[in-house]
């Protein structure tokens, strides 16, 4: 009787050991940015019950820093704008763009008092961006292409201030800076508030309008098939509902997010400019990845061809499966 207790209680500790093995192997780490039209991707987590996975979401200030987690191993999937994923696919990072989750969210927000009407008029003022990220190559274009010269230094027709996306606002608000090419919703809170104006959406350049990007390790991709296909039907879902029920998403993003930070206005205002969806192409890409390299964002070696890398069958099927065209 002893020896079957130990058995049996053998049995159950290693049935329990699998079950955990079983258990952890359906957890996705994902990679997240605190920005409104990055809410259909948090909101993944909550519907992931019913895809039949567990999904850890860590919510990092910037793109560049959620891809050095993906490089480092700690993350399966990430949601990051495109620039960053360019950068570390050129690094040798073995990394695959799987969908876009956004497009747009960005704006060239100027001080009122100003009465800045078009960007050759930023000439002899200062503009502020964050470094390295979507909002740098589009500032980049938008001067080049109105013959204006740039640089963080003094010296140039426009003078480049790096800062972190909320450092911004602050920046414009104390006018320690004349303009900002800021993403959202900080953007709309700056309209909002009263302390911006808008002069431009910079879908104007080559990139028109740029494509925020869902990239996936190779190892997840191609050793967790079964598990990757959960996950992408889970954020095709996930972004179907905040793209069918605009309530549930604001109070999502707003509440939850955000933490009642951002008013009604600024979601729909922010939303308006950076609509959820799911779509890329290698050649949106590779666009991208020449702008970049034109400009030196990102200081590439040796820049990656888009259709090397750009992975849309996950997607393909996901939306198929749940009749997305």
């Amino acid at each position: 009787m002893f020896k079957k207790a130990i058995v049996t209680s053998l049995v159950l500790s290693i049935s329990a050991a699998f079950a955990g093995a079983a258990q952890a192997e359906y957890v996705v780490r994902l990679g997240n940015l605190k920005f409104a039209h990055y809410g259909a991707v948090s909101y993944i987590k909550e519907i992931a019950p019913k895809c039949g996975i567990k999904v850890d979401e860590k919510v990092f200030p910037k793109g560049l820093d959620a891809m050095q987690a993906v490089i480092a191993g700690e993350l399966d999937v990430a949601a990051v704008s495109s620039e960053a994923v360019i950068s570390a696919r050129a690094s040798g990072a073995p990394i695959y763009i799987v969908a876009g989750f956004a497009k747009g969210g960005a704006r060239l927000v100027t001080r009122p008092d100003l009465g800045i009407k078009t960007v050759k008029e930023l000439k002899g003022k200062k503009v502020g961006v964050t470094r390295g990220g979507i909002q740098d190559i589009l500032l980049a274009a938008e001067l080049s292409q109105n013959g204006l010269s740039y640089s963080d230094q003094p010296g140039k027709d426009v003078q480049i201030i790096y800062l972190g996306f909320p450092d911004l606002n602050q920046a414009l608000l104390g006018k320690n800076v004349d303009a900002i090419m800021q993403s959202e919703p900080y953007s709309a809170q700056a309209i909002n508030k009263g302390f911006g104006a808008e002069l431009i959406k910079p879908y104007d350049t080559p990139i028109g309008e740029p494509v925020r990007t869902m990239v996936m390790t190779e190892k997840f991709y191609k050793e967790n098939r079964p598990l990757a296909e959960k996950f992408m039907r889970c954020f095709v879902e996930a972004t179907k509902t905040f793209i069918d029920n605009k309530d549930l998403a604001e109070k999502y993003v707003r509440e939850t997010i955000f933490k009642g930070q951002i008013t009604k206005e600024d979601f729909v205002n922010a939303i308006g400019n950076s609509p959820y969806s799911y779509d890329v192409t290698p050649e949106h890409i590779q666009i991208t990845t020449d702008l970049m390299q034109k400009y030196g964002v990102g200081k590439m070696a040796k820049p990656p061809v888009a259709k090397d890398w750009v992975k849309t069958d996950l997607l393909d099927a996901a939306k198929k499966s749940l009749n997305i065209k």
